[in-house]
């Protein structure tokens, strides 16, 4: 895990971010900076305990779409990589693969839950389907 990390003006500077506590706030900038490289912390509730937040301030957090939580504990920062991003050569992979299996990256950037790709119909075979008039 990186000693150094960074805040994008672009997530911080919002009203969506700026209204919420002070506590709510601070409680994000502490997960950012316990966060591996791919933006999940373990232990969400023990960062807030030593922040002095409380289970308010991160369930705020999860409603106002600032974290993804995960059924193991474990959350995830979703704009990690709008704040955040390093060399290859100092990249290491989150040890929670089994929860970024379920999230996708959208066009902005954030984590999303699911695939992200919305399904196609492709026709199979060469009997077309007929036209609706």
């Amino acid at each position: 895990m990186a000693q150094k990390r960074m805040f994008s003006l672009g997530v911080i500077d919002t009203d969506r971010f700026l209204d919420m506590p002070a506590s709510a706030q601070a409680l994000y900038f502490h997960l950012g900076m316990h966060g591996d490289d791919d933006g999940f912390v373990s232990a969400p509730k023990k960062i807030a305990r030593a922040a002095g937040c409380n289970d308010d301030d991160l369930r705020l957090l999860i409603t106002k779409d600032f974290v993804i939580p995960f059924e193991s504990g474990v959350i995830v920062i979703t704009d990690w990589h709008i704040n955040n991003t390093l060399k290859n050569d100092r990249y290491h992979e989150t040890v929670y693969l089994k929860e970024r299996s379920q999230l996708a990256v959208d066009d902005s950037g954030r984590y999303v839950v699911g695939t992200g790709l919305e399904p196609t119909w492709n026709q199979s075979g060469t009997n077309l389907e007929p036209e609706h008039n």
